[in-house]
C-alpha cells in the first residue's frame, strides 16, 4: 500500500465516528473488527455525503478487497476521525485510501476496492459518468493505488 498523508487536513472527505464501550475488548482498546466499521463510515461521506446518488439504477456496491494496517490502538472514550480518498478510479471499481486517526494521530491505514454490481444480473456493472466525475475530484496528487 503506497504512502498515505498521515494528516487529516490532507483528505477531502473526512468523517468523524464516537467510540463506543462496546467497541472494546478485553485488553480495554478498540477490538479490530471495529476498524472495518471506521472505514465504512468514511467510506459513505464519499458515496452519500451528499445525497446525490452515484449508484447506476438497479445497482450496489460490494466490497472486494481491503488491506488494512494497523498503526496504534484505539482507546474509549473518545472519537475517530477518518480521511477518505480515492486511489484510482476504473471501469467498474474505484479504491479508497484512508486513515484513522485519534487525538489527531494517525492509528490505521486502509486501502478498500470496491465494485458497483448490478442486482438483477449480479455482475459487475460500469460506473455512471457522474460516479467517474464524483470519484476523480477526489483524487489526491501524488497518492497512487
Amino acid at each position: 500500500m503506497n504512502k498515505l498523508p498521515e494528516s487529516l487536513e490532507a483528505y477531502p472527505y473526512k468523517a468523524e465516528d464516537k467510540i463506543r464501550y462496546g467497541d472494546c475488548d478485553a485488553m480495554g482498546h478498540v477490538n479490530n473488527a471495529v476498524f472495518s466499521t471506521f472505514l465504512e463510515t468514511g467510506r459513505v461521506e464519499v458515496l452519500m455525503g451528499d445525497r446525490e446518488e452515484v449508484l447506476s439504477e438497479d445497482c450496489g456496491f460490494v466490497i472486494v478487497r481491503l488491506e488494512l494496517d494497523y498503526l496504534g490502538e484505539i482507546r474509549w472514550p473518545g472519537m475517530v476521525q477518518i480521511g477518505t480518498t480515492v486511489l484510482s478510479v476504473n471501469t467498474s471499481s474505484v479504491a479508497f485510501g484512508q486513515m484513522v486517526f485519534q487525538d489527531g494521530k494517525p492509528v490505521a491505514r486502509a486501502k478498500t476496492v470496491i465494485v458497483q454490481m448490478n442486482k438483477t444480473t449480479r455482475k459487475s456493472q460500469r460506473l455512471s459518468d457522474l460516479a467517474r466525475e464524483r470519484f476523480s475530484a477526489c483524487l489526491i496528487d501524488g497518492v497512487d493505488a
